[in-house]
């Protein structure tokens, strides 16, 4: 007991009286650190690797794939699988489309997101519990050492998932900016007796230089056509790998187009100059939102100059007058 009364007075006197509280939380966060590692890397139950082995024979033998296509395991996060990735079907499903929607194409992007989600929270934080016993004094008070501590961990726990949906967001634009463009070049290759499948690798390489997220779109259209798979199912995935709504409308006329029997380049020519028409309608709602955004800034920087040089003068002669009739 006098050991423990000497280590608690030793904490009060060199942290002030949240000493002992700092101590119990760095002792908690360095055994969870410790402890972790021993967690992930329990071993599994044998009959456990059994099910899971003849699952995975199930499925490939319903997908017909080889057996010489099997995964090497080189990846260092396959044996924190478990841990890094949502073990709902639809959850891991809707990562994984959010991803690819950002231009994250690899097989282990979902771990690596969520591995990214856990090592920056937990830096993060360590760099708030440093900054409270290093710098934080004796004179925080518990709420401030909480959020000092807390809201670093949150934000480097939220900065992938901010990181994913601004690249998300500018993909999407920049697809939605360049369609237009790559339906014109698509109508002329059409015209000019090419195939849709030789259109689409021309538009793809044409497009590149300015819109290259477009292009890989339509690159893995290409691909996926020429590794036979059907073309209906091929457009619908790349609707669903852009996310936006004008892609999307041009695969439903592209399947519509297929499956009535009516001319491709028709189709083309009517809904490439409906894209044409929405770009100059978004171009024009842009400019006629401009105005009204200009009005805070013109607020801001002319009006108190404007007031300054009108009533000034005034300001000041009033003053004049006043201390000389004071005088």
């Amino acid at each position: 007991m006098q050991f423990i009364e000497k280590i608690n007075a030793l904490l009060v006197d060199n942290f002030g009286e949240l000493g002992p509280l700092m101590a119990v939380g760095l002792l908690g966060f360095i055994m969870v650190l410790v402890t972790l590692p021993t967690m992930l890397k329990k071993q599994k139950d044998p009959l456990d690797r059994i099910r899971e082995e003849a699952q995975r024979s199930n499925n490939r033998s319903k997908n017909g794939e080889n057996s010489l296509r099997n995964a090497n395991g080189t990846d260092k996060l396959d044996k924190f699988a478990n841990f890094l990735e949502p073990q709902d079907d639809e959850e891991l499903a809707g990562m994984k489309l959010k991803l690819l929607q950002a231009g994250y194409k690899q097989k282990t992007a979902v771990r690596t997101f969520h591995f990214a989600q856990f090592a920056l929270g937990l830096l993060f934080l360590t760099l708030g519990l440093l900054y409270v016993l290093i710098l934080g004094g004796d004179d925080m008070s518990t709420r401030d050492l909480i959020l000092a501590i807390v809201i670093p961990g949150g934000a480097g726990y939220y900065l992938p998932k901010y990181w994913i949906e601004r690249r998300r967001q500018e993909r999407q634009d920049e697809i939605e900016s360049g369609f237009p463009d790559s339906l014109d070049l698509m109508l002329v290759c059409v015209e000019a007796g090419q195939a849709l499948d030789q259109s689409i690798i021309r538009v793809a390489a044409e497009i590149r230089a300015g819109y290259p997220a477009l292009a890989d779109e339509f690159q893995m259209v290409a691909n996926e056509m020429k590794a036979g798979k059907d073309r209906i199912t091929v457009l619908r995935d790349m609707a669903e790998r852009a996310g936006v709504p004008d892609v999307s409308s041009f695969v439903t006329v592209l399947i519509q187009s297929t499956s009535f029997g009516t001319s491709i380049a028709d189709a083309l020519r009517v809904y490439a100059s409906e894209m044409r028409d929405k770009r100059v309608m978004r171009a024009e709602e842009k400019a006629n939102v401009l105005p009204t955004k200009l009005t805070l800034g013109t607020m801001l920087f002319c009006l108190p100059p404007l007031l300054i040089i009108l009533i000034g003068p005034s300001i000041y002669d009033i003053y004049k007058n006043l201390n000389g009739g004071g005088g």
